[in-house]
């Protein structure tokens, strides 16, 4: 391999190596984020948990029969958390995150739970989160959650 070829492949490869790092520093910070709304939800602060999303975001709640498209909708939604025991916990058990630029995809599984009458009550549960980065701020614009249906 001649100099200047040997000189292309160098500056190829750090260009790689240096978007791939700004795609896991983006991956951590939307880790961070989904961690944020994990923590908000498990203080049950429902106007900090709705501040999380961006006002044209989508929410499929895990306990909501209707699609919510409105921040007022949204943050209606997370009201749920006035009303739950102080118990009352998610934990974010395993993610897949995917960065497109401005764009990241968290793909996961969660796990709500909470006492009733002293006994637990475990609500496993799948979620899409996307996120859309505002100035630095990944916020969420689309949220899907459900229970995970019971093996067959």
């Amino acid at each position: 391999m001649n100099r200047s070829m040997l000189q292309v492949v160098v500056s190829v490869g750090l260009c790689l190596g240096a978007a791939g790092g700004a795609w896991a520093a983006a991956r951590d910070d939307v880790a961070a984020a989904a961690q944020a709304w994990a923590d908000a939800m498990n203080r049950h602060d429902a106007k900090q948990v709705a501040a999380l999303y961006d006002q044209e975001a989508v929410l499929w709640g895990t306990r909501s029969p209707t699609l919510r498209d409105t921040p007022a909708a949204v943050g209606g939604y997370f009201k749920l958390l006035d009303t739950v025991p102080p118990s009352y916990k998610v934990v974010i058990d395993e993610q897949k995150i995917r960065v497109y630029g401005d764009i990241a995809i968290d793909t996961g599984r969660y796990t709500f739970s909470e006492l009733h009458d002293d006994k637990p009550v475990i609500r496993p549960s799948r979620f899409s989160i996307v996120f859309l980065n505002r100035g630095g701020h990944w916020l969420i614009v689309d949220h899907h959650s459900s229970a995970v249906p019971a093996a067959h």
